[in-house]
């Protein structure tokens, strides 16, 4: 039987796919389960839901309705930060920051469910691997006003020499947008993640659609 963490080891290691991020912040005002629909209607395949700065109640409020529509759509689910509720909603697995949950710690609580660490630099990256990480996201990669690191873009080349020094699926994120998303998987990128390219977005299904469908663009197949 396939486990949370083998399923989504699975997901982010696919070529040229798609990390979403439901940010409810970043909704321009429309309802959550209207956006979380739009994103499964799109074709997302994997959801973080990232609610920062909100109670912890209404955090978890907002994952069980996740997890509940993720789970109809056959799509994982991960939480941002929070292990607790990741463990409290069934979520297929929980993504936390350096300032987080100690690796250690996580993986005694979560199981066989996914855990994805955010790194910034090569000494993070390999201490996340070494650590038993699922996967990483690194990043900034470019400039983004969306999600606020501390650190400077990182830049394609610095993605390229972290996927040189780890054999951990790496979730590029940070300022990637449709246009740029080609050059990140072409860096090295497995998945590229996105808040509010997707969020923002007029018509967010077919935002969905049009970035996945960039997999069969011409840079797709020569990687």
């Amino acid at each position: 039987m396939s486990t949370s963490r083998n399923l989504l080891v699975r997901a982010v290691t696919r070529p040229h796919s798609l990390y979403a991020i439901l940010d409810p912040a970043q909704s321009k005002g429309r309802p959550f389960l209207s956006i979380l629909s739009a994103l499964l209607k799109g074709g997302a395949s994997v959801i973080q839901l990232r609610a920062k700065g909100i109670p912890s109640r209404e955090f978890f409020q907002l994952a069980v309705e996740t997890r509940r529509h993720t789970s109809a759509a056959g799509c994982l689910f991960i939480v941002n930060d929070r292990l607790d509720i990741a463990l409290s909603t069934g979520a297929d697995g929980v993504h936390l920051g350096q300032g987080d949950l100690p690796l250690a710690v996580a993986r005694r609580l979560m199981g066989d469910r996914g855990i994805g660490i955010s790194t910034h630099d090569l000494d993070q990256a390999k201490d996340a691997e070494r650590g038993g990480a699922d996967y990483i996201g690194f990043g900034p990669i470019f400039g983004t006003a969306t999600k606020h690191t501390g650190y400077p873009p990182r830049g394609l080349p610095m993605l390229k020499k972290i996927r040189k020094a780890t054999n951990l699926p790496i979730v590029a994120i940070g300022g990637i947008s449709e246009q740029n998303a080609g050059m990140v998987w072409e860096a090295g990128g497995n998945s590229v993640a996105m808040i509010g390219e997707l969020l923002r977005a007029e018509n967010i299904a077919e935002k969905v659609r049009r970035i996945l469908a960039l997999r069969q663009a011409p840079f797709a197949s020569s990687s």
